[in-house]
């Protein structure tokens, strides 16, 4: 299995896990139909499924079209049912989904909204988590609370520490500049601006991150205790 980032929207990421031995695909938050469409047309590969992490329409605007195109099935948190357009799958947390070549965990993770869902991977070690983890940030508090953000991003911590991260948009040097801000001694963060500095310059998507360097150096994943990570997700809320 490998994965494809497919830039969409102004800053939107959607991603294309692609069996090459089968030359099948899955699409992860399929923002809009137009790029999925392009290189899959370009590809030839048969895509099967739409996995949506929420029902955020940057994230699920592509659906409609990729079905009528391609009869893909939609697969989405079970609660988000009516809020997801042309949804065939019901998940629900800690569920094992499994179809052809493709198998993933299902979290409940609530916070931007109540009913994100992520999905993780665990055979090729990655995982897709929306608008929850960001690389160097976490989402904004929608329509979940801060003790729900705070454990969703703990389950997130709680994985292998080289599971790889593909969140839902290319925000990684806005965000480093709130976490230099509030850890500024360090040096892994430090470091790791200077990567992300020649990614963007290069035009090379910063993403996946690497769940240990998260740890290292996101101010949201180093918050110890409910209220240190409230404090700064107010913060960064106005920053």
């Amino acid at each position: 299995m490998r994965v494809e980032i497919i830039s969409c929207l102004q800053d939107n990421y959607s991603y294309l896990i692609i069996d090459d031995k089968n030359n099948i695909a899955c699409v992860v938050d399929p923002s809009e139909a137009k790029p999925i469409i392009e290189f899959v047309k370009k590809n030839k590969i048969n895509l099967k499924y739409i996995l949506n992490t929420h029902h955020h329409y940057d994230h699920i605007g592509g659906n409609k079209e990729l079905k009528e195109l391609y009869n893909v099935t939609v697969v989405g948190y079970k609660n988000d049912a009516h809020r997801i357009p042309e949804i065939d799958i019901l998940v629900e947390d800690n569920q094992i989904w499994k179809a052809l070549n493709f198998e993933a965990k299902v979290f409940h993770i609530p916070g931007h909204t109540s009913g994100h869902i992520c999905f993780y991977f665990f055979n090729e070690n990655f995982i897709f988590t929306g608008d929850t983890l960001f690389s160097l940030g976490c989402g904004r508090i929608f329509e979940g609370t801060y003790q729900e953000m705070f454990e969703s991003l703990n389950k997130i911590k709680n994985l292998p520490e080289n599971t790889n991260i593909y969140c839902g948009h290319e925000y990684t040097l806005q965000n480093s500049k709130f976490c230099i801000k509030h850890d500024p001694n360090n040096i892994r963060l430090k470091n790791k601006i200077v990567e992300i500095k020649k990614k963007i310059k290069k035009n090379i998507p910063t993403v996946p991150s690497i769940l240990k360097d998260e740890i290292d150096c996101n101010i949201f994943l180093k918050a110890k205790d409910l209220d240190t990570f409230s404090k700064l997700r107010d913060l960064k809320d106005n920053f």
